[in-house]
């Protein structure tokens, strides 16, 4: 398990019988959690204080109950100096704020290696939600290309780089449907040193296309196996579908970059430390091919012994829209 334990101005304050009490700058949320299934008695006295609370409906979806008045948004930091975020939170109707705490591990991850390279690096970013890996990325020096099928979604994330102030960094915002964005890609011949897909376990495209996490997932590692540089950095792929173990997200990264590009895969839970009690909550996993020469930084998996697999032959690319 790897926390996001660097946090300042969100706080993971307690967490039992299905919910989290968060600290988002100085506003309390009660939120519902599936991984919460523990009921234990609740150790902060802040649950009676919070500001808002989600209540999930048996038709889907769900509310916000308000017990004070909330700004429509406001702003979080997360980092320090060079790496320091600034990321507009705003409660939705899906629970959701805009900002997954727990992946700020990832984003220092990304940005640790990129510094590393010493080279220019390009980076394409799936399913990219409100930009937080995006601006990490960019902070650390890469130019990024960012892709999500929500309209709104993107427009969010070019505030988050305005409060971040990085509007003056390489960064292409575009609303397209990921895969057919990577097929167009490979056939202009455009590619990348490192690739972080977040997908969703299920969604549509903005042309209505149907997306099925485990249906999927694979097509579109191997399709964006094609649209690496020909010395690529690193290749993340993050997961909050229970049914699909970091393990097996691991293995297809294995089976499909190795071949072609040696380097090395692992695997891990993220989560949210819970300051009540110093546990740990999960919040969905990440596995990660890395190029070889590069410090890994993580715990050593035991896919990495070698494979025999032959690489399957490139399509040769074309160029045509």
């Amino acid at each position: 398990m790897r926390p996001a334990d660097t946090w300042k101005d969100y706080e993971l304050l307690d967490a039992t019988d299905g919910n989290r009490l968060e600290r988002w700058g100085e506003t309390l949320l009660i939120r519902p959690d599936p991984q919460v299934v523990w009921k234990t008695p609740k150790q902060s006295p802040l649950w009676a204080k919070a500001d808002a609370i989600y209540h999930r409906s048996n038709q889907g979806g769900g509310e916000w109950e308000y017990r004070r008045r909330l700004p429509e948004k406001w702003k979080i930091s997360c980092g320090e100096g060079e790496d320091k975020l600034t990321l507009i939170v705003s409660p939705t109707g899906f629970k959701h704020t805009g900002v997954f705490p727990e992946q700020a591990v990832n984003w220092a991850w990304y940005q640790q290696k990129i510094r590393a390279a010493n080279r220019p690096v390009k980076v394409l970013n799936l399913f990219g939600y409100t930009g937080g890996a995006t601006l990490a990325c960019a902070a650390a020096g890469a130019t990024v290309c960012h892709v999500d099928a929500s309209k709104g979604i993107v427009a969010w994330g070019k505030d988050n780089a305005v409060a971040s102030s990085l509007t003056d960094k390489p960064i292409r915002w575009l609303v397209d449907d990921c895969a057919k964005f990577v097929a167009r890609e490979k056939r202009r011949g455009n590619t990348y040193d490192g690739i972080i897909m977040d997908p969703p376990s299920y969604g549509r495209g903005p042309g209505g296309e149907i997306w099925k996490l485990e249906d999927c997932i694979y097509d579109l590692i191997s399709q964006c196996e094609e649209v690496l540089s020909d010395t690529p950095l690193f290749f993340a792929v993050n997961s909050y579908t229970t049914g699909l173990s970091p393990a097996v997200m691991e293995y297809m990264l294995k089976t499909t970059l190795v071949p072609r590009f040696g380097g090395k895969t692992s695997c891990d839970e993220i989560g949210l430390p819970v300051s009540a009690t110093g546990g740990v909550v999960p919040c969905g996993a990440t596995a990660f091919w890395l190029a070889d020469g590069v410090q890994a930084g993580e715990k050593k998996s035991s896919m990495n012994a070698p494979i025999v697999l032959k690489p399957l032959a490139q399509e040769a690319q074309t160029g045509e829209e």
